[in-house]
Order: structure tokens, then C-alpha cells, then sequence
């Protein structure tokens, strides 16, 4: 489906259980094979431990009655090596299912870090990056458990109680019916609070995505927390983020261990009929005592299981809660998605035609229609809020219009792929993201043309682009550690990489959104001298409000209100912006 800007928290996405299952299942069919070993062990292992009541109970009617210990020996080394089949294969079936549980860990966490990179920018406007690392971490880790610790055990719960019922009621149909009506009455209790228990489950795993999105936003703004000494603000947040989480997993809790007392309550009930009935036919001469024995083990390797169901069939509720969330984001498309290859109109090197553009409901751009020309530098001026850096956006594509055209070089940019939109086009934001690693690491980011040249090779090139300066201010060069944080640098050196990043990759149209704000005027009057001997076919839009970043611009654009429109001189646009600010 196509990503409609609604957040992964709406109840609508919910999905059946069997159909989530049925999703998951076509996710693993490549372990086909693995699978089908786990469940011959299982089958295996589950027939060693039917028989082996059946065996005994004709031992004890044939050898122990009658007191001959000899058969009762050579029965006891038949059942031992049984019992070490069942061993093997048990052992057998828990390296298997582990290698699964993991292989589908990796699976699954490489398909979501993959789907959302190929998410618009609006999607994470929407949802909280902490959210996100909990569907990556914590949902796919519950069904890794699941499928590496619950499934086999559950597969053969099931085999056990299918056998263990079909040997009661071919041993004697009066007493197996008997021995399991209480079964029925757990089926029942059963398919009733499921529902409940998968919906605890899954609020419970929301609320945890938004503790852990409330611990992200709180680390990530730390500095900005004790500058203003707002630890109360953040404490008071953190304190209702995780009561609801408290709150969700006592409800959880609740949920997750109702089964167990009652299917404890109910498998003593089924035993107790089974001795009261058992003994009534002994006395009628209808049974024996090694059968009754045989009965007794049978209705607990029926009822045992149906005991560790009740705990197995939680963890499984767990995990299609944690998969609902999980598919949630797998089947979202984005909604950036390229056209056909059109025809090449001449024109200018980029055209708005009659956008408009908002974010949910709110309408930020209406009616915008401008044309860029090659080689020129254009300001975007305006009040905060006006729509300066939406504009930009969507010249860089991050978002497409609600209605209306964005042309690049006489095509519809929607027609041209990621890779090459982005070769095109140079985008410095205000506040510049590095990776861990090296400046080198970081300029290269994306760079398919310098990506294998060597350092010696690479300071050539920054050489020619008239950025030698600004490398020689780095001790390291381009070996200078960068870390995410951004704590080994300042935030202005910081812009300089990214401002590097953008010119080498020899862009047609490169915006700057505020990105001499955080420099001092020295560093800014070098930079201004680097964009000055770009090649002449690069596009400059700026976005800034300081005079001088602006003054050379060849036009000038006056963004608020929705509307693009050309101020003319640079008097004229601030006097557009001095008229603008007493009117509001």
C-alpha cells in the first residue's frame, strides 16, 4: 500500500492471526528444508514417548503380575533406548529450529532497515525514531524466540496430544470420551481470551516503542536539557511514558499467565475421572491394572501439553503482536515513486508549474509557479514559517506536490531515479548529518565517481575545487575521526564537511539552506569564494537571512503565504519582508 502520511500506531492495521501467520510462513519458505527435518525429529520424539506408556502397562500386566522379572528387564532396555531416540531428536530438533530462529532474526531485521530506507521523509515526520528501533530490535527478537524456542515445543505439544488422544479412545472409547470433555471445555476458554490476550500483548509492545522513543528524544536533546534545566520537564515525560508501560505489561502479564492455572485446574480433573472411572471397570472386570497405569500416563501426555500450550501459546500471541507491527512497516510503499521516462521539453533547468503542496491537511504551498535558469544564483527570502525550505524540498524532491509539476532540465523530476536526482542535485541543510568514521568516509558518502580514489588523488580533486583551505583547517585531514554525535568537531566544521560533500559531487542545482549559519564571516567569506568559481552551469538557490549571503544573488524570490514571488532587488525584498512583518 502507499504510505498516506498516517502514523504506524492506527488500529486499522491490525491483521488476523492466521493471516499473519500465513505472511510469516511465506517469509521463511526458503528454510523449507530445515523445517521439515524439525518436524521428522518431532515426530520421531513424539512417537518414543506414546509407546512408551502403552509398553509399560503391558509389562506390568504380563511381567510384574506374574512375576517375571526377566521380560520386565528386557522391556526396561527396550524403553531406555527409546528414551535415547527421543533424546537424539529432541537435541536434533532444538539445533534446527535455533539456526531458524536466527536466520530470521537477520531476515527480518534486514527487511525493515532496507523497507525503511525506501521511506519518504514524511513517513518519519510522522513516526518517532525510537518506535522504529523498537520494531527492529525488540518485535523481531519475540519472534526469534518464538520460532527458536516456542514452535517446536508447540508443534510437538500438539503431536503428543493428538496421539495421546487417539491411544485413549482406541484403548477404550467410554473412558477416553470421559477423559476428554474437560479438554473441550479448555478449547473453548481458550478461543474466547485469545483475542484478548494478542491485544494486551500488542499494546503492551507499543507502549515499549514509546518508552524507548521517549529515552531516544530525551538522549538525543540532553545538552539542550541541561542548558535550559529542564530535567523536570523530560523526567515528568519519561515517568508517564513508562507508567503506561508498567500499566500495558501488568495487563500483559495478567493476560499471559491466565491460561496456565486453568488448564492445571482442568488436566487434574481429567485425571481424577480417569482413576474414579478407571477403578469402577477394574471392579467389572473391564480393565486391568497395567491399563489403567497406561490410561493414567496417557491423560498426562494429553493434558501436560495442553499445561505448557497455555504457556507456548502466549509466547505466541507475543509474536504476532510484535509481527503485526512488523509487517505494518514491510507492506509500506513509499509514495515517491518514479514515472515512466518522459519526453524532454526545452525550457529552463528547473519549473514549478501550479503546485501546491501541504503536510496532512494543511496546505503550506499554493498555486507556486517559477522557472529557474542555468548558471544563475536565485535567494529565497521570507518571514519564518513562510515555506522557504518546503520550496527547497521540493526542488530536492524529499516530498512530491499534492497537485501541480516540478520540472528538472525539461523532464518531470519524478521520471528521473534516486540516483540520478541526487547527482543532480546538492543539498546543504542548516543543521549537516555526519556519519562515524573519517572526513574522507563522509565526503565520498554516495560519491560513485571519487569513491576508490586514493587520499593523494582525492586532495587533488578538493585542490581543483578551490577547497584546499578548508581541508587544511582539519589536523588530520581526511583522516579526521568523525563521530556521529558530532563531539570531536564543531558544528561548524561539521558544516564545512557537508558543504564539501555537496560540491564534489559536481551538482547541477545546489541549495543551501541556511548553511552559513553556524561558520564565522571568515570561513563564510571562503566559502562565498568556492561557490564564486563553481563551473558556470551550477544553479545556486539559497536560502538565508543574512544580507551578504544574498546580496550577489541574481534574483531574488519572496516566499509566505503560500506563494513564490519575485521581489526584484534586494531593497525591494526587504522592504516586502518589513511590510510583511507589520502586517502579522
Amino acid at each position: 500500500m502507499n504510505y498516506d502520511l498516517n502514523k504506524l500506531s492506527e488500529p486499522e492495521q491490525k491483521t488476523s492471526t492466521y493471516k499473519a501467520l500465513g505472511k510469516l510462513l511465506k517469509l521463511i519458505s526458503h528454510e523449507q528444508k530445515n523445517l521439515s527435518l524439525a518436524f521428522l525429529a518431532i515426530i520421531l520424539n513424539t512417537s518414543v514417548n506414546l509407546f512408551g506408556p502403552f509398553l509399560i502397562g503391558h509389562a506390568i500386566d504380563k511381567y510384574v503380575v506374574t512375576k517375571q522379572f526377566h521380560g520386565l528387564l528386557v522391556f526396561g532396555g527396550i524403553l531406555l533406548g527409546m528414551y535415547l531416540i527421543g533424546l537424539v531428536t529432541s537435541y536434533q530438533q532444538t539445533i534446527l529450529m535455533g539456526g531458524v530462529g536466527q536466520r530470521l532474526l537477520f531476515t527480518l531485521r534486514n527487511a525493515i532497515f532496507n523497507k525503511l530506507q525506501q521511506l519518504p521523509v514524511a513517513f518519519f515526520n510522522q513516526n518517532k525514531a525510537g518506535d522504529l528501533i523498537s520494531r527492529v530490535n525488540n518485535d523481531t527478537d519475540k519472534l526469534n524466540q518464538f520460532f527458536s524456542q516456542s514452535l517446536m515445543q508447540f508443534v510437538g505439544s500438539i503431536f503428543t496430544m493428538l496421539g495421546a488422544g487417539i491411544f485413549l479412545l482406541a484403548i477404550n472409547v467410554r473412558l477416553g470420551a470421559a477423559a476428554l470433555l474437560p479438554a473441550v471445555l479448555i478449547l473453548v476458554f481458550t478461543m474466547v481470551l485469545s483475542p484478548w490476550v494478542k491485544s494486551s500483548n500488542a499494546k503492551n509492545l507499543k507502549s515499549t516503542g514509546g518508552l524507548s522513543a521517549e529515552i531516544q528524544e530525551s538522549l538525543s536533546n540532553f545538552k539542550v536539557v541541561i542548558a535550559f534545566n529542564r530535567r523536570d520537564y523530560f523526567r515528568k515525560r519519561f515517568q508517564l511514558a513508562n507508567l503506561d508501560n508498567y500499566q500495558t505489561s501488568i495487563r500483559a502479564g495478567l493476560a499471559n499467565n491466565i491460561f496456565m492455572p486453568v488448564y492445571t485446574l482442568f488436566s487434574n480433573i481429567a485425571q481424577l475421572i480417569v482413576l474414579t472411572y478407571g477403578i469402577y471397570l477394574i471392579s467389572m472386570g473391564e480393565f486391568t491394572i497395567g491399563l489403567l497405569v497406561s490410561y493414567l500416563a496417557y491423560a498426562v501426555h494429553f493434558y501436560n501439553p495442553l499445561r505448557q500450550l497455555a504457556a507456548l501459546w502466549t509466547n505466541f500471541q507475543v509474536a504476532m503482536a510484535g509481527w503485526d507491527r512488523i509487517s505494518h512497516i514491510l507492506t509500506l510503499e513509499t509514495n515517491l515513486t518514479a514515472l515512466p521516462e518522459t519526453e524532454t521539453v526545452a525550457g529552463p533547468l528547473l519549473e514549478f508549474r501550479n503546485v501546491h503542496f501541504g503536510y496532512d491537511t494543511k496546505e503550506i504551498l499554493h498555486h507556486v509557479s517559477f522557472k529557474l535558469e542555468r548558471g544563475k544564483t536565485y535567494a529565497l527570502v521570507g518571514p519564518t514559517g513562510g515555506g522557504k525550505t518546503t520550496t527547497a524540498s521540493l526542488i530536492a524532491r524529499l516530498y512530491d506536490p499534492k497537485e501541480g509539476t516540478v520540472l528538472l532540465d525539461g523532464k518531470d523530476i519524478r521520471s528521473y531515479s534516486a540516483e540520478e536526482r541526487s547527482q543532480k542535485i546538492g543539498f546543504i541543510l542548516q543543521e549537516p548529518f555526519l556519519f562515524s568514521g573519517t572526513i574522507r568516509e563522509n565526503i565520498l558518502y554516495g560519491n560513485e565517481q571519487l569513491k576508490d580514489h586514493s587520499n593523494e588523488k582525492l586532495e587533488q580533486v578538493i585542490l581543483s575545487a578551490n577547497m584546499g583551505e578548508i581541508l587544511a583547517l582539519f589536523d588530520d585531514g581526511l583522516d579526521t575521526k568523525v563521530t556521529s554525535a558530532g563531539d570531536s568537531i564543531s558544528l561548524g566544521q561539521k558544516q564545512l564537511i557537508a558543504f564539501m560533500r555537496a560540491v564534489l559531487r559536481s551538482p547541477e542545482v545546489l541549495i543551501l539552506d541556511e548553511a552559513t549559519a553556524n561558520i564565522d564571516t571568515v570561513t563564510e567569506k571562503l566559502l562565498g569564494n568556492i561557490l564564486k568559481q563553481l563551473p558556470d552551469s551550477t544553479t545556486q538557490v539559497i536560502i538565508a537571512h543574512r544580507l551578504n549571503t544574498i546580496e550577489s544573488a541574481d534574483e531574488i524570490f519572496f516566499v509566505n503565504s503560500g506563494e513564490v514571488n519575485r521581489a526584484g532587488s534586494l531593497d525591494d525584498a526587504m522592504h516586502m519582508l518589513l511590510k510583511d512583518n507589520r502586517t502579522s
